[in-house]
């Protein structure tokens, strides 16, 4: 459980749902995750045996990542996370991307 704590592993997870993809797909998919953060959330994922990494040689490099048997099996876990939010955040009056903060865009404080 503790492989897919933080805010990446599961996007990425749902990402490669559709497929395999290049490190660039991942990173057009997601535009907010640094370079390196992709890099090391790959490399968490590939050690915890979810994602496979293939090289093609050549020049430029080139890399492709897919989900493992076991990668697929979160598949339905993830899905069933993404139902759950937006049927809580639509009862909450939200469009389902609720970040916890104001309406001034600042966390709230008690």
């Amino acid at each position: 459980m503790q492989i897919l704590s933080g805010r990446w592993p599961t996007l990425l997870i749902y990402y490669l749902k559709q497929g395999t993809k290049r490190f660039s797909d991942l990173r057009r998919d997601n535009p907010t995750i640094s370079h390196r953060m992709l890099a090391l959330e790959l490399r968490k994922l590939e050690d915890a045996g979810i994602v496979t990494r293939t090289e093609f040689g050549g020049y430029p490099l080139r890399v492709e990542y897919d989900l493992t048997a076991a990668g697929h099996t979160l598949v339905p876990l993830i899905d069933a996370l993404g139902a759950w939010w937006s049927t809580v955040a639509t009862d909450a009056g939200g469009d389902g991307h609720e970040t916890g903060r104001g309406a001034s865009g600042s966390a709230s404080r008690v």
